[in-house]
């Protein structure tokens, strides 16, 4: 059982260019928010949270990156690295963002504006919400 959901993301070619699209009907959500990490230093992790109610579809618009999904039973490493294909992270999914290479940046689509209190920022926190829903979202 795949914890996030591969899309592609419509690529047309052109001799100027590539051209890629993400609509309203590409994202099983709405989205209202849109941001993007870049210039991650070496090393370097992002992530390191889950959602109780927000959605997220990440591309890597240019480079590459691992995200690692983990819903307690079990963890999964995506590859990103096409920019015309991201990764669907359903709500209550834990996430890692992890060996970015030189001049990758991430998009992030979300379903929801930032509310601090959609955050669970702990592995442990983590696992007991699960825990209280005896592992079903």
């Amino acid at each position: 059982m795949m914890i996030g959901k591969k899309i592609q993301i419509q690529k047309i070619e052109d001799y100027r260019g590539n051209l890629s699209v993400i609509e309203k009907e590409i994202l099983p959500f709405e989205f209202k928010r849109v941001y993007y990490l870049y210039d991650v230093p070496a090393g370097a992790e992002r992530g390191g949270h889950a959602h109780i109610e927000q959605k997220e579809f990440l591309v890597a618009l240019s480079g590459s990156f691992e995200v690692v999904l983990n819903n307690v039973k079990e963890q999964e490493t995506v590859v990103l690295n096409k920019p015309f294909e991201g990764v669907l992270i359903d709500k209550g999914i834990w996430r890692e963002l992890k060996n970015f290479s030189s001049g990758a940046v991430c998009l992030v689509i979300a379903s929801d504006v930032f509310k601090e209190e959609d955050y669970i920022r702990d592995f442990d926190d983590y696992k007991n919400y699960l825990r209280s829903f005896n592992g079903k979202l």
